[in-house]
């Protein structure tokens, strides 16, 4: 089994442009379980089981 690829230490770019894009999202006036449905349909989108699963719990 792989372990996963952290993405803070593979690309901190990338990870910081997320995180600004979260801040953005988190001041829009998007209801919460919206925006956890939009969360969770980009996951299925982009093939993602680890969001896919982070997304559905939440």
């Amino acid at each position: 089994m792989q372990t996963r690829t952290d993405f803070y230490s593979a690309s901190p770019d990338a990870m910081k442009a997320m995180l600004a894009l979260e801040a953005a999202v988190g001041k829009l006036s998007i209801e919460l379980p919206l925006l956890e449905l939009v969360r969770l349909r980009v996951s299925q989108i982009n093939g993602c089981a680890f969001c896919l699963d982070m997304h559905t719990a939440d």
